[in-house]
């Protein structure tokens, strides 16, 4: 009958012989397994019609300051949080859109009749630094005929787009009729839709945005 090897020594050697089951499995298999524990991408939604034909002279992170006009809306809004490869690591050096209506429901756009307060800018870019994290200063996005409140989301890498994407209001009525929201499963649903807090400097929402790169 074999010894009894003390608990920790038998700890190791089972540790040891995963070790090697893990390095002997054949690539793909490992690689699947990587793959199981991959951060879900951020899910991707229409660009719709109103991105900028020409995106402004002013596109810095405040939207409510369009050149030396200042908007003033009912409700300020801070708009942030972080842009992630799948596997968590921030992508620094990336570029964050955003563009939105304004309180009216109007977009500086042709389309819309170019109808938008001339003080809001609209439209907003920020470059992500080492934490891969962003900060906007706009509105709380406001609804239209027949969409929900929502901000419009591109994020780029070196010229190219990775994801195009909407952020939503946590609780706006208007999220059950809308049928883009409606199209979303609910992980996603929960991706794109956050609690917008009141403070004392407006609101605050945070989004956790997962790229593939």
């Amino acid at each position: 009958m074999p010894p009894i090897l003390p608990a920790t020594r038998r700890a190791l050697l089972l540790q040891g012989a995963g070790v090697v089951i893990a390095s002997s499995l054949p690539l793909g298999w490992r690689d699947a397994r990587a793959q199981a524990v991959a951060l879900r991408p951020t899910p991707s939604q229409t660009e719709g019609p109103f991105y900028p034909v020409a995106l402004p002279a002013d596109r810095d992170a405040d939207l409510l300051r369009n050149g030396r006009a200042v908007y003033t809306p009912r409700q300020v809004a801070w708009v942030g949080g972080t842009v992630t490869d799948t596997q968590g690591r921030p992508l620094a050096g990336g570029v964050v859109e955003i563009w939105q209506c304004d309180e009216a429901g109007h977009y500086h756009h042709p389309g819309d009749g170019d109808r938008a307060d001339a003080a809001f800018q609209g439209f907003g870019q920020v470059t992500l630094a080492r934490d891969g994290r962003f900060r906007f200063r706009t509105l709380r996005p406001a609804p239209y005929t027949g969409r929900t409140p929502h901000i419009h989301v591109k994020v780029k890498l070196g010229g190219r787009e990775l994801l195009t994407t909407q952020f939503y209001v946590q609780g706006d009525p208007g999220n059950a009729r809308d049928a883009l929201w409606r199209r979303l499963d609910a992980e996603a649903q929960a991706a794109l839709t956050r609690p917008f807090v009141p403070g004392p400097d407006g609101f605050s929402a945070d989004y956790a945005v997962v790229v593939r790169t």
